[in-house]
């Protein structure tokens, strides 16, 4: 309810969306920023350090746009997607046909270490 706030976004890894999403909507969410860096279920859970909802499942991500634009809350869905050799880089055709058919735009992020 502030003056001239447009915009409200939360970036998440979407474990607890589904859940936490009718108190977003009352405060007023219309963006988010989904954290996914790898659609291989056992790295998603390595990364997030937890067993969780799967997002590497197409059905996962159309149920979960579905339950966005049924809240009326959703002005812009954005994937960022952490490219690490090693790990995820042989992943990044798998991201761009994954999101072809999906309502999000998806971004490849560089890796960026901060340990000196």
């Amino acid at each position: 309810k502030l003056e001239g706030l447009k915009t409200i976004a939360v970036t998440t890894n979407g474990i607890n969306l589904t859940r936490l999403l009718p108190r977003l909507k009352e405060a007023g969410l219309n963006a988010i920023n989904i954290s996914l860096d790898t659609l291989v279920p056992a790295k998603f859970e390595f990364i997030v350090r937890r067993k969780g909802t799967n997002l590497s499942s197409k059905a996962t991500w159309k149920e979960s746009h579905t339950l966005l634009i049924n809240f009326r809350c959703l002005l812009y869905l954005q994937v960022n997607c952490v490219v690490m050799r090693g790990f995820n880089e042989d992943e990044v055709l798998d991201f761009v046909d994954f999101t072809k058919d999906l309502p999000l735009d998806v971004r490849f992020i560089e890796y960026m270490p901060f340990d000196g």
